[in-house]
């Protein structure tokens, strides 16, 4: 599946996107996998009430299911007006 960071999670991973293999079943199975890697990471995933995930484009929970999911984006919560 394809892994899109946005913002600052981008800057501290130093990737924009990247395809990943991963065997997890959930959102936060696969952050799992992805802190593992290395500091960068577990820097970016170190606290995931700052984080906010989309899934094919559709906001998602961090226990939502990956079965089928093609796109995973994280990005930190946005404002606006």
């Amino acid at each position: 599946m394809d892994v899109l960071y946005f913002a600052w999670v981008r800057e501290r991973i130093g990737l924009p996107r990247e395809r990943v293999k991963t065997s997890a079943g959930t959102v936060a199975e696969l952050v799992e996998d992805l802190r593992a890697r290395d500091a960068r990471y577990a820097a970016a995933f170190a606290d995931l009430a700052s984080l906010r995930v989309a899934l094919d484009q559709e906001l998602a929970s961090f226990d939502a299911p990956l079965a089928g999911v093609r796109e995973v984006a994280f990005f930190p919560p946005m404002t606006g007006g």
